[in-house]
Parts: structure tokens; C-alpha cells; sequence
């Protein structure tokens, strides 16, 4: 498989990069509970973080936001998944448990205040992609059954004709989302170059966790507008 990010998102967002591990033959199908430590560690930390801080105007989370508004989105209409996540958390809502793959994601974000996705590569036919929306690409809205058509242009998470997130980081579709039977993972890690070592040093740990707690296969990797692709 292939991660490629298209030139018109550099274009948009010079400083955008990206840390990624694809990690294969986990079995996602018991409660792990490493797995549940580490998110209720990263649950408790945020909010103590963010009792007192108003989420949008974080450090961590104005670039989102700033990027969101380069791209023609409102930052206040369409949330970023990691400003959606912390306004979760601070509020005491907390996080569901939905499973050890998704749920190690969401402790990652949580410690190192990054958006992670977790595809399911067994769901791919292609490559995945960021890139512009185009006539034919559809989306399938998490629990729907209809699809919707993306808005041309818009930066979306894609393979083949299927995209896989709206938005750049906004909503995940229903296609390729982490079930009990996956076993292989993409995970992205949306950041920014001023940031590069946090995302890499999110990256590291990601793989690590998978290591020790899964024992699966590991890959990593990095890309940015001088390194625009990666393959695994």
C-alpha cells in the first residue's frame, strides 16, 4: 500500500505533515487492559489540562483551527477531530470504550494532543490518499446507508473513490472503520512542521504500544510536502 498526499493540500497547507504506522495481526477482539490504562491515564490528564483553558484557544489546537479556516471551513461549524475530542473530555463527558485498536488511538491523541485515525487496510482496494474531492467520490456517513457526495475540492481522506474522511480530519466514514475483526491498521497522525518532533515522538509511541501490546508487525513513516508519499 501507498500513503500519498496530493500537491494542492501542500499548496494550501505548506507546513501540514503527517506521521504513520501501519501495523499488522493484531487481534482487536478481547479487552486489553494496558489498553484501557493508558486511555483512562490520557482521559484524566486532559481534563485536568483543560479545566481551566477554553479548548479553541489551546496551543495545540489553533493551528487546526487556523488550517480549517485556510481550506474554507469554519472552525466553528466543522470541529476538528481533536478540537471535538478535548471538548469532549473537558466537559467530563469522557470517552467511550469501543475497542483496544480505537481506544489505544484515542489514548495517543489524548497524551500528545494530535489527531490519530485508525483505517482498517483490510477494507482498502487502493491506495489511500489526501487529496481534493472530485466528481464520483462518495461518502458514507457513520451508521447511514445512503451515501453523500463530497463538495469538489473539498480535502478529503480517500481511496480509490471512496472517501474514507470529510473535511480533512472532520468525519470518518462508516467504510473502513475498526471492527473486532480487523487486524491490520493505517494510522494517520495529522500535524504540522513547527511540530514535527511531537508527531514523530506520537509516532514512536503508537508503535511501540503496538509492539508490546499486540506483538504484531510495525512499520512507520513520515511525510511532508519534500517527502509527499510513503509505502509500506
Amino acid at each position: 500500500m501507498r500513503f500519498a498526499v496530493a500537491p494542492e493540500v501542500f499548496s494550501a497547507l505548506p507546513d501540514v505533515c503527517f506521521g504513520v504506522v501501519v501495523a499488522r495481526g493484531i487481534d482487536n477482539t478481547q479487552a486489553v487492559l494496558a489498553v484501557d490504562a493508558l486511555l483512562e491515564a490520557g482521559i484524566a490528564a486532559a481534563e485536568a489540562a483543560f479545566r481551566e483553558a477554553k479548548v479553541k484557544e489551546h496551543p495545540a489546537i489553533l493551528p487546526y483551527r487556523r488550517a480549517f479556516e485556510a481550506l474554507g471551513m469554519n472552525p466553528n461549524k466543522f470541529m476538528s477531530s481533536i478540537e471535538a475530542l478535548f471538548t469532549r473530555v473537558s466537559k467530563g463527558k469522557g470517552l467511550p470504550r469501543i475497542n483496544p485498536i480505537v481506544d489505544l488511538g484515542n489514548a495517543v491523541s489524548l497524551q500528545f494532543v494530535l489527531p490519530i485515525g485508525a483505517h482498517d487496510i483490510g477494507q482498502m482496494d487502493a491506495d489511500i490518499e489526501i487529496r481534493p474531492a472530485r466528481a464520483g467520490d462518495s461518502f458514507l456517513p457513520f451508521g447511514e446507508t445512503d451515501p453523500e457526495t463530497p463538495n469538489e475540492g473539498e480535502i478529503v481522506y480517500v481511496v480509490g473513490d471512496k472517501v474514507r474522511t470529510r473535511r480533512w480530519i472532520w468525519r470518518q466514514s462508516e467504510l473502513g472503520k475498526i471492527g473486532p475483526t480487523c487486524r491490520d491498521v493505517f494510522f494517520p497522525i495529522d500535524g504540522f512542521v513547527p511540530d514535527k518532533e511531537n508527531v514523530l515522538a506520537a509516532r514512536d509511541d503508537l508503535a511501540a504500544h503496538c509492539r508490546a501490546i499486540f506483538g504484531c508487525e510495525v512499520a512507520v513513516g513520515y511525510v511532508d510536502a519534500r517527502t509527499p508519499f510513503v509505502a509500506f
